[in-house]
């Protein structure tokens, strides 16, 4: 595509895989709270999705306007970034749903499958390119993926399907931080995003409300320490992928998508501390097979980096 911004040089790379494993282990601690708004303050998934945009908009729009004044909000591409919120919108409730029935580290194991879902679409549209080698780890780590799903699947049903959708959506969220290029600022495409994600879970909420689903149920925190908690997650929401964008622009999507197995770790800590839950023997053989084919992506990346250098 012409709007793709040029290929990253080896430094920015290396900032950018910085970047991107900071954001990675603290974006967990959203998803924790989200869980533990369902279990403890018996507030809906789709409601707490809305918080979460609706609070990152409060959190970046005031900062949007210091840095650059009234005229950020005039997005150079802002359909684009408002359809960015909506399907980060659609993948977060998917989430959040799912971490309301099943463990946290569960739901991550199989949401795991975004990494190799985002360097595909990498190869096949911006030109990344990814050798035999890499596909074969790709088709690896879906099976190791295979591996999470079926017990839980037995367990939880259809639900635990939801992490597979939400990690395509995610996919093509992150996919279009970097097809986007640098027509606008991180920080306008974060508030834009904010936009379109409450934009859209306020419409979802209205049609799973009519229609009397449970889990679109409208309702206010039940303490201030819920509602402490929702900021803390619009915060994270807002800046910790303002280091998802900043890291896309610095580095190769095929290089970074990898880093996102970080997010196990915060996970299954979180997991075990709040909620006790801690992945079984066949769901760890699964995660180590999901991040044997990231780690060996990233070392492919590397052999490959070297041997350009070396022409």
């Amino acid at each position: 595509m012409s709007d793709v911004a040029a290929t990253p040089t080896h430094q920015n790379s290396l900032q950018g895989m910085a970047i991107m494993a900071s954001a990675m282990i603290v974006l967990p601690v959203m998803d924790a709270i989200a869980k533990y708004m369902a279990t403890f303050e018996a507030m809906s998934p789709g409601q707490v999705t809305f918080y979460r945009f609706f609070f990152q908009l409060v959190c970046t729009l005031p900062l949007l306007f210091v840095v650059f004044g009234w005229a950020a909000l005039s997005a150079k591409r802002p359909w684009v970034n408002l359809l960015r919120g909506a399907l980060h919108g659609a993948a977060s409730l998917l989430f959040f749903v799912a971490v309301k029935y099943m463990p946290l580290a569960d739901v991550f194991a199989i949401y795991f499958v975004e990494p190799f879902m985002l360097a595909a679409l990498s190869a096949l549209f911006l030109g990344d390119k990814v050798g035999w080698r890499r596909w074969l780890a790709i088709v690896v780590g879906f099976g190791g993926a295979m591996i999470v799903i079926q017990p839980s699947f037995e367990i939880f049903g259809w639900k635990a399907l939801l992490p597979v959708a939400c990690a395509f959506l995610y996919a093509l969220y992150l996919f279009m931080n970097r097809a986007v290029g640098e027509a606008d600022s991180p920080l306008t495409m974060q508030t834009m995003a904010g936009i379109g994600g409450t934009v859209f879970m306020a419409g979802a909420l209205w049609v799973g409300a009519s229609a009397g689903v449970a889990d679109f149920a409208p309702s206010l925190p039940a303490s201030w320490l819920g509602l402490v908690l929702l900021l803390i997650l619009g915060s994270i929401s807002g800046y910790a992928h303002l280091l998802v964008v900043r890291a896309f622009r610095l580095a190769p999507l095929s290089l970074l998508a990898p880093f996102q197995y970080f997010e196990i770790i915060s996970a299954t800590i979180l997991g075990y501390a709040l909620f006790g839950d801690f992945p079984n023997v066949s769901k760890w053989i699964g995660i180590l097979i999901i991040v044997g084919s990231g780690l060996f992506i990233i070392w492919r990346e590397r052999v490959q980096s070297r041997s350009m250098k070396s022409v």
